[in-house]
């Protein structure tokens, strides 16, 4: 059952979970569930997305109960209407603050699209080096970063933090499998470490201010206070697990 984050008579919001897709697609036939599926059977009728989030990425997922509700809060993401903050662990100490301004190239099945312009915003609020040798290097260097993205390309975040070469930790496509397996193997996490944290937008019915916000996955928060960012998430009301305080 998914979690259910918000609900009016127009939308809902729910906290997807890592590893689970918005909806069927050509590429992943074989998988028998899916958050517009499974939020259908949840709430006994249909619901329609409103924008996706990857596979691997967890948190803040919205729908929308009719199909008179689709357009307007579709339109809203298209024309930079709805605020989006992300929070991802990537490889390396970022800069303290930087603008990605670099344009998405399209994926191989979009191969006759012209690149399309895109702008990712960042905050790196901690880091962490740990005794574990990746690669050639001894040690192993960490950032947690707060992440604003101004467009919504397919994989940006991903494919951005790829970009300038601080790669989202478990990202297997466009990541680093070096630290992707020392994740897995060393800290005993194998999910992508990308989450969407927050969206707020001008509700199109009633013109009220809608925030909704999804805590980190409990595996998220455990690498976050094993790294010492205990402060970090506090501070941003990230930690829900009463056994993490």
């Amino acid at each position: 059952m998914l979690e259910i984050l918000y609900e009016d008579e127009s939308y809902v919001a729910v906290n997807k979970p890592n590893g689970l897709l918005v909806h069927r697609t050509r590429i992943a036939e074989e998988k028998k569930e899916f958050a517009l599926q499974m939020l259908r059977d949840q709430l006994g009728f249909q619901v329609y997305a409103a924008h996706r989030l990857d596979r691997g990425t967890s948190g803040v997922l919205l729908f929308a109960k009719n199909p008179k509700s689709v357009a307007p809060i579709v339109s809203a993401f298209e024309d930079k209407q709805v605020n989006k903050v992300y929070y991802a662990i990537v490889r390396g100490y970022t800069p303290e603050e930087d603008t990605i301004d670099s344009p998405i190239r399209p994926d191989k099945d979009h191969k006759h699209k012209a690149p399309q312009d895109a702008v990712t915003h960042y905050e790196r609020l901690a880091t962490v080096e740990l005794p574990i040798p990746v690669g050639r290097y001894s040690t192993s260097r960490y950032s947690l970063v707060k992440v604003e993205p101004e467009t919504g390309r397919m994989h940006q975040i991903r494919k951005h933090f790829a970009h300038i070469r601080h790669y989202i930790v478990g990202d297997k496509r466009h990541g680093d499998w070096r630290h992707n397996q020392m994740f897995r193997e060393q800290l005993g996490s194998p999910h992508m470490l990308l989450h969407s944290a927050t969206l707020a937008f001008v509700h199109p019915v009633h013109g009220d201010m809608i925030e909704l916000k999804a805590p980190l996955p409990q595996h998220f928060q455990r690498l976050c206070l094993q790294f010492g960012w205990k402060d970090v998430l506090q501070k941003d009301s990230l930690v829900t697990d009463p056994s993490l305080n």
